[in-house]
């Protein structure tokens, strides 16, 4: 989305990240359920986390599905690596890496070739995401597949005007996404998934203060303080509820078992 400072606003976020992330006790496990399913993830298979953040999602699928091989965490960012703990568990693997330092080959993964991989919102980091998804998709082996998780074009969040309105201007288009992977040799699919959030407006505007989101980081501290009390006058209620919609695109390489 915003590509000025990335890294860094997750470097700064990286010791609260998870604090700040998550809404609920089952946003976790609920969205790590719809990855794994989704990719039809076995306890065998090479699986990539690309763009883990502190691994919130890897460390419960890998609670899921007691994967044989560990699932490799990878993020540029040392910082959010790092709440993988030390050592990390055994079922997990940070590499500090761009998902671009793995679509160009400058990364050496533990595993040859992926048997699975996803990007949960992150795609929108990658400043050339057709030649990156074509890079990640020639690391799949035969049967692999890719799943990228994004946010739509629009959201519903509960968010003040301006910051609603520069999500539409940044955020890629799902089907664009798509089409990216079916050029890059894929059967590539689009799918929607949906989860009601309930969460404690006071607890929430503490997340956009935060900067839960990457992109509330283009707004100055003035801004999200005037964009916080647009909120309060919107929501005056106690517990925000709004619905949590995702794009779910799904690449898969030929040449799997029948």
């Amino acid at each position: 989305m915003e590509r000025r400072d990335v890294r860094g606003h997750y470097e700064e976020l990286a010791a609260e990240y998870d604090e700040h992330w998550v809404y609920g006790p089952d946003y976790v496990p609920w969205m790590s359920s719809r990855i794994s399913e989704t990719l039809q993830l076995g306890p065998e298979d090479r699986i990539a986390d690309i763009g883990s953040g502190t691994g919130l999602f890897a460390r419960e699928v890998a609670k899921q599905l007691h994967p044989r091989r560990p699932i490799l965490c990878v993020d540029p960012s040392e910082a959010m690596l790092s709440q993988l703990g030390t050592p990390p568990a055994a079922d997990l693997t940070p590499i500090v890496a761009s998902a671009e330092d793995i679509a160009e080959g400058r990364t050496r993964l533990p595993y040859e070739q992926l048997d699975a991989m996803w990007l949960k919102e992150s795609v929108h980091h990658v400043a050339d995401p057709a030649r990156t998804l074509r890079g990640l998709a020639d690391r799949l082996a035969p049967g692999g597949g890719l799943l990228v998780v994004m946010l739509p074009a629009t959201i519903q969040y509960p968010l003040f005007e301006a910051a609603l309105a520069r999500f539409e201007e940044l955020q890629p288009d799902p089907a664009v996404i798509e089409g990216h992977l079916r050029a890059a040799g894929l059967e590539a699919g689009l799918s929607h998934v949906e989860h009601e959030l309930r969460i404690d407006r006071e607890k929430y505007l503490g997340m956009v203060r935060a900067r839960y989101m990457s992109l509330l980081s283009t707004f100055s501290d003035s801004e999200i303080e005037k964009g916080i009390e647009e909120m309060r006058a919107a929501h005056p209620e106690q517990t925000l509820v709004f619905p949590d919609r995702f794009a779910f695109v799904l690449g898969r390489r030929g040449g799997g078992p029948a």
